[in-house]
């Protein structure tokens, strides 16, 4: 094995833990803020009305990225990529970690949910920064020929940060009684952040800076403003990146956040139907992911990111027939197909928005482009899927949403090039400044 090769493992494997560790915490918030918070921290409210104020609290976050999205992506591309990796990793666990030992709302009335909306905020800023720089880190490394297939593991934090997030919440649940659970029992796995992201940090830190973002720094080439030039250097390319990511957002959350609502609340099944059928998707993506992103490399970004596209906008209309069975095995088959759809789309997703832009601008592009989509993307998609059924009486008007979603990210993939096959290396500083593949 030569020493690029293995630098490049070492690389995609810290990302990957990272990243884990990253969603494992917003995925532990997620799916609390669907089965504890509401009575926790909004008791005095009804039962829907509470479950929209957290589910809003959940938002906060989303609304938070885009900020630790030009913060962290403007030291990323002044500084490097890996000490802003280092950072966000802590302050997502110290966060996640005072959540754990939050009081309630019985205990200091209207402090405790807005303490919580200040950490679930302190909780975006570090993942805004914290994809960017793991994407980018996979990317930057290793054969050029393998860009999609080395971004998506950073990816496969997502599934792999749920089903840690869930499975712990789900053990809690089952093992406990309801009173024991809402007591102290799901304050275990945010407490263990903070052990756990001390893995994280000896990871990161024996892994080496981007070797395209040192021939940068060696050619005097980086940017002063990097968000001012991505703005005037990249319209179309943000553009892109940002409806690309909308209707991935939509669907997703939609299918793994909303249907608890949904089961629990509508159709009056255990927490455990909703659980356990997202727990056996998000398994399968582990694998999935990393294949969408090793085809996107032999047939292109775009070809395999629509295929996903395609298969939810269909998909989304059976997903909540099935789940109005109350067959536990056709609602696993729900969630199933609905992630495998996710994952053709989240495979060749951070290869395509990253290859969008400059290596001198790579971080904040990137990282803008991806968070701000989170906002009128996952931020919103459960909050109005509830409103919409609420309104209507009906999942068709959710379907519906979905598809309308979609289709923005058809459009966006629709004005943006093939990526696959671009040269990343950054023009010597005496030829004319790139602006990336928009110019």
């Amino acid at each position: 094995m030569s020493g690029p090769t293995q630098q490049t493992r070492r690389v995609i494997l810290a990302s990957l833990i990272g990243t884990s560790l990253e969603w494992y915490d917003f995925f532990l918030y997620t799916t609390a803020a669907t089965l504890v918070f509401p009575k926790l921290f909004f008791p005095s409210l009804d039962p829907f009305s509470a479950t929209l104020a957290s589910l809003t609290t959940n938002a906060v976050a989303f609304v938070a990225r885009p900020l630790g999205g030009v913060v962290f992506g403007h030291f990323g591309d002044r500084v490097g990529r890996k000490t802003v990796l280092v950072v966000t990793l802590l302050v997502m666990g110290v966060s996640t970690f005072l959540i754990g030992v939050l009081p309630g709302y019985a205990a200091v009335g209207v402090l405790a949910p807005i303490l919580l909306a200040l950490l679930r905020f302190v909780q975006g800023l570090g993942l805004g920064g914290e994809w960017g720089g793991a994407v980018i880190m996979s990317l930057e490394h290793g054969d050029g020929r393998r860009r999609g297939f080395n971004a998506s593991w950073p990816q496969v934090g997502v599934p792999a940060g749920y089903v840690l997030a869930t499975g712990l919440l789900t053990i809690m649940n089952v093992t406990m009684s309801d009173a024991a659970f809402l007591s102290w029992g799901w304050r275990i796995p945010f407490l263990l952040s903070g052990a756990l992201v001390f893995v994280g940090l000896w990871v990161r830190l024996r892994i080496t800076e981007s070797p395209l973002f040192a021939e940068v720094e060696q050619q005097g080439a980086k940017a002063k403003m990097p968000l001012v030039e991505v703005l005037r250097t990249h319209p179309r390319a943000l553009l892109s990146a940002f409806t690309a990511r909308i209707g991935v957002d939509v669907a997703f959350y939609t299918f793994t956040a909303y249907i608890i609502v949904y089961i629990t609340g509508e159709l009056g099944l255990p927490r455990s139907y909703a659980l356990n059928a997202v727990l056996i998707g998000s398994a399968l993506q582990l694998a999935l992911i990393p294949l969408a992103g090793a085809l996107s490399d032999r047939y292109g970004r775009r070809p395999v990111y629509l295929v996903g596209v395609v298969g939810a906008a269909v998909w989304v209309f059976a997903f909540f027939p099935l789940l109005d069975t109350k067959s536990f095995p056709l609602i696993a088959l729900a969630a199933v197909v609905a992630l495998v759809t996710h994952a053709a789309m989240y495979g060749p997703q951070a290869a395509f928005i990253a290859e969008l832009f400059s290596t001198r601008l790579r971080y904040s592009g990137a990282s803008m482009g991806y968070q701000v989509a989170g906002i009128v993307g996952g931020a919103l998609a459960p909050v109005i899927a509830l409103q919409l059924f609420e309104s209507f009486q009906s999942t068709l008007a959710v379907s519906i949403y979905v598809v309308v979603a979609l289709a923005v990210t058809a459009l966006g993939l629709a004005i943006a090039p093939e990526t696959r096959d671009l040269d990343l290396a950054e023009p010597p500083r005496s030829k004319a400044p790139q602006v990336g593949p928009f110019a």
